[in-house]
């Protein structure tokens, strides 16, 4: 494989990681915590309803969670493409 395409196939892998990690971002943010909020009231923890919990709690912990994810797979990514530190 040549420079370029090895290093197109990077970014390429590089976006798609992004994009996974941009869409569960989106679906807890927005779409749990806001658009789905109504469906999710019945539903309890914390003694609030799960709506509200996405909205204060658990938009942040998913957020931190992708964090981690993102660094582990840019890792993982990096050690593939022969770019690790």
């Amino acid at each position: 494989m040549s420079d370029r395409q090895s290093s197109n196939a990077y970014w390429q892998a590089n976006l798609k990681i992004i994009y996974i990690c941009i869409a569960i971002w989106a679906l807890v943010s927005y779409g749990f915590a806001i658009i789905l909020r109504p469906l999710l009231s019945g539903i309890k923890i914390g003694g609030t309803d799960l709506g509200f919990w996405f909205a204060q709690q658990g938009s942040i912990l998913v957020f931190i969670a992708l964090i981690f994810f993102y660094a582990w797979r840019m890792n993982k990514l990096d050690r593939d493409h022969g770019v690790d530190e």
